[in-house]
């Protein structure tokens, strides 16, 4: 079950909000939710609730054990040493290890049968969340959660337990215990809840549809995709990345949304994950604005301890190889993905050592060129999992296949989709928003026109949730990217 489908939108959220407002008191309204949340997770796979519940209640055991009095140093080290085996040991097995072993098939010839291991939808996301929990304690951070249900209510939450935002337990520790949701707070969240909706279903989905009519499938097979990045026309590859690159952001920006929502419709406070990353003016500023709650993560948990920028060049190069390996290894099990996280390393220390202040000094819109084209390639790093398939591509792109520069049905597609583009690429911007909170600003010093502009913002929501059900409807390419996480 995903938030953009139609049995979520009209059967399980409103059944799960209806259940938690007329629940009395936040006790039992955290079990609705407990309830809900393990329900969801395992409707995608009931085993996996298992792991899930398993491993929570280790890092629970760990934690307490941590945070017992009279603790020493070591004994302290040694419980989180033990919940960071059970936790990575885990993540590792079930997303890597088949990786791994299909390459020592390749290379060794061991073994003959490589086992294919489903992965758990989410576990990257709730791993961090209970690491950077069992990491916390362990730094006296936070207190150790003495209720188990609240623990495992923190990991499971359905609103963000599979698609993120990483949550850290600190940020919603007093809310788990004590929240209320106002009714402007409740308006908002559904106001948030339907703009993502709109992102997904409107303006995502489509996107993602138009990259495989110009570039190609993802679900073909090694020859066919091939073969078609090879033949493709260099103005079908460029326009393929660039509608990968709107569906990723809208995508996955349109998931924070719709969890940051749902949160604020019962008095969870979700910290924003997308700040408009495409605006950035340097590789280093997008990654400030791009999964915010990840970058986080690995800066704090892995970059800083490492040393982070506090000692000389030749460790800081490696802090920064390390964070970002690791960084394209969390994405998913394939050699594409240490390869784009090598990419963005190679681009945030030419950044950082090379050209300092240069960059800077040139004009903001070439920087954000320089910025947009790096991402987009990037992008295509990231869509194609194959070396070959890869290299195709981008020699595609400048017609080094021997392919055309254009042709008659790529001219007639971007023909047809030009509007729809605009409009996508406009989501991308803050343009929208900043419109909002102007035209909100200037109607607050307007009591005349301040009924009508409320009547507008309630039926705003009911528009964007007509449009989107209409488009889910209409269309059967509804994918969940987040799959691989």
């Amino acid at each position: 079950m995903v938030f953009s489908s139609l049995l979520f939108l009209f059967a399980f959220l409103p059944l799960n909000l209806l259940c938690y407002h007329f629940a009395p008191g936040l006790q039992r309204k955290n079990l609705v939710m407990l309830c809900f949340s393990l329900v969801f997770y395992a409707w995608a796979g009931p085993k996996y609730v298992l792991l899930l519940v398993g491993m929570a209640l280790a890092d629970w055991f760990f934690c307490l054990r941590m945070d017992r009095v009279g603790a020493t140093y070591w004994q302290r080290k040694l419980n989180l040493i033990l919940a960071c085996v059970v936790d990575l040991g885990l993540l590792c097995v079930f997303k890597y290890l088949t990786f791994l072993l299909e390459n020592t098939n390749r290379w060794f010839g061991w073994p003959e049968d490589v086992p294919q291991i489903l992965l758990p939808i989410g576990i990257s996301f709730y791993t961090f969340q209970l690491l950077s929990y069992v990491v916390d304690v362990y730094r006296r951070d936070i207190p150790a959660q003495r209720s188990f249900p609240k623990l495992l209510l923190y990991v499971s939450l359905f609103h963000q337990c599979v698609a993120g935002p990483i949550v850290r337990y600190q940020d919603i520790a007093d809310e788990i215990d004590y929240r209320h949701a106002s009714r402007q707070e409740i308006a908002d969240g559904i106001g948030r809840f339907t703009v993502g909706l709109a992102k997904k279903a409107i303006l995502a989905n489509p996107c993602g549809s138009l990259a495989d009519i110009f570039l190609c499938s993802s679900s073909l097979s090694f020859s066919d995709m091939l073969a078609q990045l090879s033949s493709r026309s260099a103005l079908s590859l460029w326009l393929g990345v660039l509608c990968y690159t709107l569906q990723i952001y809208l995508d996955f920006s349109a998931y924070s949304d719709m969890a940051i929502g749902m949160g604020r419709m019962i008095g969870f406070h979700y910290r924003e994950n997308f700040d408009y990353p495409y605006i950035a003016r340097s590789v280093t500023e997008f990654w400030r604005r791009w999964h915010i709650s990840l970058s986080q993560f690995f800066r704090d948990y892995v970059y800083i301890p490492l040393g982070g920028n506090r000692c000389g060049v030749l460790r800081q190069i490696r802090n920064l190889a390390v964070t970002w390996l690791l960084t394209g290894l969390w994405h998913g099990a394939s050699w594409n993905f240490l390869l784009w996280g090598a990419y963005y390393l190679i681009f945030l220390l030419i950044e950082k050592f090379l050209l300092r202040g240069r960059l800077e000094r040139l004009p903001s819109l070439v920087r954000r060129c320089y910025v947009l084209l790096v991402v987009a390639l990037g992008w295509l790093i990231f869509r194609v999992t194959s070396m070959t398939c890869l290299g195709a591509a981008f020699l595609g792109l400048f017609g080094g296949n021997g392919n055309p520069w254009t042709d008659y049905e790529t001219t007639v597609t971007l023909r047809s989709y030009i509007v729809f583009l605009a409009v996508a690429i406009l989501a991308c911007t803050p343009l929208v928003r900043n419109l909002y909170r102007r035209l909100n600003r200037a109607i607050d010093g307007m009591p005349i026109l301040q009924k009508p502009w409320t009547v507008l913002q309630c039926a705003v929501p009911v528009l964007l949730l007509i449009l989107s059900t209409a488009a889910l409807v209409g269309d059967q390419y509804n994918p969940f990217l987040y799959y691989r996480f």
